[in-house]
């Protein structure tokens, strides 16, 4: 199917071109979110007399996303989960909690707006893009932690998923001996 974008759509085109998309695509996307109309003689008369207002809104918007862009430049947001010794998750982060953590620090993004491709499993410190306008993104860093206090060791550089960050112990100093004393006797249980 043919349509005329009425936006620019990443890996598809500009406003205002005339590309070919597979029908699905067309039927359950493009046309009802508005982002494109079937390309057809009236459609694209229809478009060259809204263009001027399209691409003024699209400059709102783009104006818009890059101020909110600027002020999440470079920022870092924890997010406290519970998590084994090894530092895995006993859930996950997904783009829902990292919209809610924005939402608290006043950020209003869309879920759909996160590009987070699989959710976040382990506690670190983590890169995520945000999708704020179709030219304009910002990756913000998420930090995992156990607590407040590990989230703060984790952003100066700690890695918290060894036994010597969790407990003071040094994984690679320890010998058979520290565990078992090879000079005790084993008492059997005589019939």
């Amino acid at each position: 199917m043919e349509v005329i974008l009425l936006e620019r759509i990443a890996k598809l085109g500009q406003m205002g071109e005339t590309v070919k998309v597979r029908d699905g695509f067309a039927r359950n996307y493009l046309l009802p979110l508005g982002k494109a109309l079937r390309a057809n003689a009236a459609n694209k008369a229809r478009f060259e007399s809204e263009r001027a207002t399209l691409e003024a809104r699209n400059l709102e918007r783009k104006s818009e996303a890059q101020k909110i862009a600027e002020k999440l430049d470079g920022k870092s947001f924890v997010i406290v989960r519970s998590a084994g010794e090894t530092g895995q998750l006993y859930g996950s982060v997904a783009a829902r909690d990292i919209v809610d953590v924005l939402a608290a620090e006043g950020f209003n993004v869309n879920r759909n707006q996160v590009n987070l491709n699989q959710p976040i499993k382990t506690i670190g410190v983590h890169k995520v893009t945000l999708h704020l306008h179709a030219e304009v993104d910002v990756v913000v860093e998420v930090n995992v932690a156990r607590s407040a206090e590990e989230a703060e060791r984790q952003a100066k550089g700690e890695s918290l998923t060894s036994a010597d960050a969790i407990y003071g112990v040094d994984e690679d100093a320890l010998k058979p001996e520290d565990f078992f004393n090879p000079e005790a006797e084993f008492e059997t249980e005589e019939e």
